[in-house]
């Protein structure tokens, strides 16, 4: 029997084995065990990590941009840039200010709400996030598995393959987890290297062929003006089709994200991280600078260079612009490389969303109660996330362009609801200038996401689906984790231990009690109630526990317990918790604890049906008080004999 139990339990055993083990790389999950503190990287390095999501969208955005705009495709990418560097790029900059630990917009917004609406509005924002980072998986690989696939060497044996490459790379990235993710940063540093050198190779080539032949230009510049009879309607037109631009603001939620691994300065604390945040903003503006030149070179030299037909669906430039003017400018040789180039790091893009999401929901998930245990674990949520990642490849066909909504709304969401947190922030500051530009700011990004939601529909539906699939798991997790004893300590005043000191010399019993006028009559009632419902002598005495409910939302918590004598007689315990009877049976097994002594607690019966007494309970802290306690003390003690007893009138 031992031998046959043996397997599966090591298989268990390495599932559930740590919290995380992406290694130094990537930002470890909260609730991994402690590492030693390490310094942290040079900001430049980490720049890196985080522009394998951020600088990989060059190889499929300038072909996004032409099959939006055509030949105003350079125009509207410098309308992007602008958006970019005035208006992303300040948001982030204030969000790395007021999250110096990397808990990005969404922590700002959920210190801003409370209570359930409060976790709701964050469960929405996490499914949004979740189409960013998972989009970011399958959009990333698709692209790659076009690169490979329209490799003049590959595209006779890959053509007709695109969906099976697409979906071993979403699955080579779930390997790649399960056995874990190091040095992240280290290969990041080599791959941002090596892709932005074959761009700039790539970009002068284009410029010089672009220079030399002037009828290119003039060609292009006759065109435009035939189809729009001034400026302003260029531009006006490029304002329209920003929205379809949206893919090029990606990066910018990483970029908060992998703060922790900024090295900042010796003197830099928790608490005051001065040095990190100026690195932060170095980092974030460095690569705004990068991106916003490659975006309009290479918006340029593909729009000029690659004939209009060949953006289109089959078309050889389709989601590989770049990737085609290197074979048709450098050769083959160089143009393979290149490939090799593009795949890898849009691969690593993937990566680097897929470590985001294993660090995004626990931080937010376990805490509110709402994830499964093993939802802690990286392999069990790899191994989850891969197999979503492999239904979005399936609806969208592996096609970039069908998916270029769904993440255009993930990221526009994100940078939405960055821009109206720093507005808020900037508010609460007294910062009239800034609240004023921040809020200008926000009505742009919030046009923009309308407009792509308008527009491209995909993009919400996927969010919508996420984000219903994120609602209904957290509360069947928070319904099957609410008999837990959710407190994660017990600390009494002097008063509340003297209390406990005193009657621990004979039984000890409390009395839980529903505070109402608090006056010397409800205690003396009280008193009578429970000697009568239980038969107990007049001789015995009792300390009554009152439980008043903060925010019923709240997961888990430290308990504070403090004592008072009330009308120079009645002796009363005061707790403040999210829930009553969690919160009792967390008092009754401390005491326990403390004095080696078995407590008792006498109730009321609750008036009301029963299923919705559960209700308020379970959504409010408060209802079905007696039975819920015992049960919460049912499971976190198994030995009856050491039980606390509950007793119910």
């Amino acid at each position: 029997m031992a031998t046959t139990e043996h397997p599966p339990s090591r298989l268990r055993a390495w599932m559930l084995e740590g919290l995380s083990d992406m290694g130094k790389g990537v930002q470890q999950a909260p609730h991994a065990a402690p590492e030693p503190p390490h310094k942290g990287q040079r900001w430049w390095r980490v720049m890196c990590l985080t522009g394998v999501d951020y600088f990989s969208t060059l190889g499929y955005q300038p072909g996004i941009a032409a099959l939006a705009a055509g030949l105003l495709s350079p125009v509207a990418t410098l309308v992007l840039v602008l958006v970019t560097l005035v208006g992303a790029l300040p948001v982030y900059r204030r969000v790395a200010e007021e999250s110096p630990r990397g808990e990005g917009s969404i922590a700002m917004l959920e210190r801003l709400l409370s209570f359930w609406q409060g976790k709701l509005f964050v469960l929405t924002l996490l499914g949004f996030a979740a189409t960013d980072f998972l989009i970011t998986i399958t959009l990333s690989a698709a692209d790659a598995s076009t690169h490979l696939v329209e490799n003049p060497h590959l595209t006779g044996a890959l053509h007709s393959h695109q969906m099976l490459v697409t979906l071993f790379l979403v699955a080579l990235l779930g390997a790649v987890f399960l056995k874990g993710f190091l040095e992240a940063i280290g290969v990041a540093v080599a791959l941002v290297g090596i892709y932005l050198a074959l761009n700039v190779v790539v970009v002068v080539v284009g410029l010089w062929h672009v220079v030399t032949a002037g009828h290119v230009v003039a060609d292009w510049s006759s065109a435009l003006t035939a189809q729009h009879s001034s400026v302003f309607a260029m531009v006006g037109v490029a304002l329209l089709v920003f929205p379809k631009l949206a893919l090029g603001l990606s990066g910018f939620e990483t970029g908060v994200a992998v703060m922790p691994h900024v090295q900042g300065d010796p003197q830099d604390t928790e608490e005051r991280s001065t040095g990190r945040i100026r690195d932060t903003k170095k980092l974030l503006t460095t690569a705004a600078l990068i991106m916003s030149g490659f975006l309009i070179t290479t918006s340029f030299i593909t729009t000029l260079l690659i004939p209009a037909p060949e953006f289109e669906p089959g078309g050889k430039a389709n989601g590989r612009a770049l990737a085609y003017l290197a074979h048709h400018y450098l050769g083959n040789v160089f143009g393979t490389v290149y490939d090799v180039s593009t795949i890898a790091i849009l691969w690593f893009a993937g990566a680097s969303a897929m470590a985001g999401l294993l660090n995004l929901m626990p931080r937010y998930l376990p805490r509110y109660g709402m994830a499964p245990h093993w939802a802690r674990a990286v392999r069990p949520m790899v191994i989850v996330f891969t197999l979503i990642g492999f239904l979005v490849t399936w609806i969208f066909d592996a096609d970039v362009d069908k998916q270029g909504g769904a993440y255009a709304t993930g990221v526009l969401v994100l940078i939405s609801s960055a821009a109206i947190a720093v507005t808020i922030a900037a508010h609460r500051a007294g910062q009239r200038k800034w609240t004023i530009a921040f809020a200008v700011i926000s009505t742009v990004f919030l046009y923009t996401t309308v407009v792509n939601v308008i527009e491209r529909p995909d993009g919400v539906k996927i969010g919508a689906c996420f984000i219903v699939g994120i609602i209904l798991v957290s509360l069947l997790s928070r319904l099957a984790r609410a008999f837990e004893l959710r407190v994660t300590s017990v600390t009494m005043d002097p008063m509340a231990e003297r209390f406990v000191r005193d009657i621990a010399s004979r039984r000890i019993r409390f009395i839980a009690n529903k505070p109402g006028r608090r006056d010397k009559a409800e205690y003396r009632d009280k008193i009578e109630q429970i000697r009568s419902d239980n038969d107990i002598p007049d001789t015995e005495d009792f300390v009554f526990v009152e439980v008043t409910v903060t925010d019923p939302s709240e997961f888990e918590a430290g308990l504070t317990v403090r004592g008072e004598v009330l009308h120079d007689r009645y002796r009363v315990l005061t707790l403040e918790s999210s829930s009553i009877p969690n919160a009792l049976a967390a008092l009754l097994l401390h005491v326990r604890e403390t004095t080696g002594c078995t407590p008792h607690i006498y109730f009321e019966w609750t008036e009301g049906n029963p299923f919705r007494n559960f209700l308020r309970f379970f959504l409010f802290g408060q209802g079905e008080v007696a039975p819920v306690t015992r049960e919460v003390l049912r499971e976190a003690e198994p030995d009856r004999a050491r039980r606390p007893r509950v007793h119910t009138g």
